[in-house]
């Protein structure tokens, strides 16, 4: 089965995940799947969650499934379990830790990557007059989500040393505190996930824990590449009419951002801060697909955010 997160011969060799356990909630599609294919790839027995299988489709109503995702862990060298699940029922979350606590006794790796909210916000609509429903179920999928899974995936990750946590968000500190992100509700979404990062970071140091957050940049997402008329193959025939999507970058590569972390014995230099895809290439030595080191963050501030044509020279 192809597929555009699948692993590729990158510069700096794959991490040995081998034993651990990881899972990815929320990993139907986008950062998701890119994150447990590549957790796969370096040997990860990976529990992939999401809402849309192969018998039933969420609200996006979109062909990915978790099945497929699964099957592309395991393609990849890994082993991929699929388990539906809805993050916002406590109940099904709570049977989720239950069965991984069954089958493996510990967890060693949780990225709470749930969203769901692409069609939910309006860019640059005030709170008034945006619409209150769609901001509200966007702050619950977006925020509680994340709370009610590491309530119950944590104690299993807390029973040995060395366990990480990486809260997927949208922007670094630094570019979200300098700059509105397209919405009220949008904005405080991506803000409140890189708090949960540093609250979660104090929780889990005494027991040998690091809590991240971490962003990709620009992500070539199934949704986003529809949204353009392209594919993962052919991604740059978007720039007659998107010019700055050249900073852009494949599932893969947040996915290797992951699992180089995983890999790394001294993780817990990080605990707390907010990472990017870009910034942890740079320190661990891993590319995209292309071959090419993505750092889009410091582009939309020194290019995009400058008002310069588009040019990906020295940022990619």
């Amino acid at each position: 089965m192809s597929d555009p997160s699948n692993p590729a011969p990158a510069s700096a060799p794959a991490p040995a995940l081998r034993g651990k356990i990881a899972l990815v909630a929320g990993a139907t599609r986008g950062a998701g799947r890119g994150i447990a294919v590549q957790l796969g790839a370096a040997g990860a027995t990976v529990y992939v969650t999401g809402r849309t299988t192969r018998e039933r489709r969420s609200e996006y109503d979109r062909p990915e499934t978790i099945e497929e995702t699964a099957e592309l862990v395991t393609a990849a060298g890994g082993t991929g379990i699929a388990v539906p699940a809805d993050h916002l029922v406590p109940e099904q979350v709570r049977a989720l830790a239950e069965r991984v606590d069954a089958e493996q006794g510990r967890l060693d790796v949780l990225v709470n990557d749930i969203w769901g909210g692409e069609r939910l916000f309006a860019f640059d609509k005030p709170v008034w007059e945006h619409d209150l429903d769609d901001g509200l179920r966007l702050l619950r999928l977006g925020v509680e989500t994340h709370a009610i899974t590491s309530h119950f995936l944590l104690p299993l990750l807390v029973r040995q040393p060395g366990g990480l946590v990486v809260e997927m968000t949208d922007g670094t500190a630094a570019y979200n505190s300098a700059n509105y992100r397209n919405s009220y509700f949008y904005d405080l979404v991506k803000n409140s996930v890189l708090r949960m990062a540093f609250v979660q970071a104090h929780e889990l140091k005494p027991h040998g824990g690091t809590a991240v957050a971490l962003t990709p940049g620009w992500l070539r997402s199934e949704m986003m590449l529809d949204a353009f008329g392209v594919a993962e193959d052919n991604w740059r025939d978007a720039l007659s009419t998107v010019p700055h999507f050249c900073i852009s970058e494949s599932p893969a590569y947040v996915g290797r951002a992951v699992a180089a972390l995983a890999g790394d014995a001294g993780l817990a230099r990080w605990n707390g801060q907010s990472l990017s895809s870009g910034q942890l290439a740079q320190e661990y030595g891993f590319t995209d697909l292309d071959g090419s080191r993505p750092d889009c963050w410091r582009y939309l501030v020194e290019v995009d955010g400058a008002g310069k044509p588009a040019d990906a020279a020295g940022y990619r």
